[in-house]
């Protein structure tokens, strides 16, 4: 027993040295360039693409890595309210989708959900990918983006009536309509900030940091920070994935970066060459670097604020569907920053 067991130490270390030897001429033969070694692949971990069609009154889901946007591969899920996921058919305020925000939500049950906004009214809270109604309710007001906060209850920016921001008590049921509200003239973006705890809103002229209080049954909204615009005519607010200290904001004319540490407006950070422009309705970037936006134009005509067109810059390319009538494309990233 013993002698096998020398045996079998003796012919382990040969091995062992066998395998060192044949590493050791590897090494030499790559240095030497013989051998070249194998460059890494790629890992992305870029998002799907979610749109608003006011054409077809649906939100699309797309791949972003399918070039041909009008083909069945490209599109991955689509949605709309119907008896089937607990609304009624048809549902009051549904027609004109404007914003659709991916979060992961525990207070909800876990899981993945999604803030869904309309201009006819319509403000909803769905599973993703199920599309179940979890909470619902028609404003009558002119909704431009939505926000899921992480206790359930949902943020939502009108440009109706002056324009304003508001939290509704969606964590405490299906129907819950209780709400506050800050007036904020032109109001088009809402982001919620786990970092410094603050709703971040933009409208016309201001991008302001609302601190949210109360109780989850009955939240109050209280101005905490506020700071004009470089330009005006807010219309988007989305943040810089990859740095937490910055915001993406559009106007009218150009699209910044917010630093929230300074206080500070940057038009000349990475790629603004290419991605500040006017007329951006939406605007964000993938976990890669790649910013997504969409401007009014390409071949749509239903309205004045619409595109059949997704733009991809730095690096440069588009996504086209036809006969769709986006306002905003949105990133699918469940994280808030």
């Amino acid at each position: 027993m013993m002698h096998k067991l020398l045996m079998l130490i003796k012919h382990s270390r040969r091995k062992k040295a066998q395998l060192l030897y044949l590493i050791a001429i590897v090494l030499f033969v790559a240095g030497s360039g013989g051998i070249q070694p194998k460059p890494a692949a790629a890992v992305t971990n870029d998002c799907n693409i979610g749109a608003g069609d006011q054409a077809s009154h649906q939100i699309l889901v797309f791949d972003p890595n399918v070039t041909d946007w009008n083909s069945s591969s490209a599109l991955m899920w689509s949605w709309s309210p119907s008896a089937s996921n607990g609304f009624s058919n048809p549902t009051p305020g549904w027609g004109q989708p404007t914003d659709m925000k991916l979060r992961s939500n525990c207070s909800l049950g876990g899981g993945q959900w999604m803030a869904v906004t309309d201009t006819s009214g319509l403000a909803a809270i769905i599973s993703y990918p199920g599309g179940s109604k979890k909470w619902y309710q028609n404003t009558a007001a002119n909704l431009q983006s939505a926000e899921l906060l992480p206790n359930g209850n949902i943020a939502i920016a009108s440009t109706s009536s002056g324009g304003w921001v508001r939290v509704y008590n969606s964590s405490q049921g299906a129907s819950s309509s209780a709400y506050d509200q800050y007036v904020l003239v032109g109001a088009r973006g809402v982001l919620w900030d786990p970092l410094k705890n603050v709703l971040w809103a933009v409208g016309d002229n201001d991008l302001v940091a609302l601190l949210v209080q109360g109780s989850p049954a009955a939240p109050t909204l209280k101005e905490s920070f506020k700071v004009a615009l470089p330009s005006s005519g807010g219309h988007e607010l989305q943040p810089v994935y990859g740095n937490k200290d910055r915001l993406w904001v559009s106007s009218d004319t150009l699209v910044y970066q917010y630093i929230k540490s300074t206080k500070t407006w940057s038009s000349t950070y990475s790629g603004a060459s290419s991605i500040s422009r006017a007329g951006v309705r939406s605007v964000g970037n993938q976990l890669s670097g790649q910013a997504v936006e969409t401007v009014p134009g390409g071949g749509c005509t239903l309205n004045s604020w619409c595109t059949d067109t997704v733009d991809f810059l730095s690096p440069g390319t588009t996504r086209v569907k036809t006969g769709a009538a986006f306002y905003k494309a949105r990133i699918l990233n469940p994280e808030y920053q």
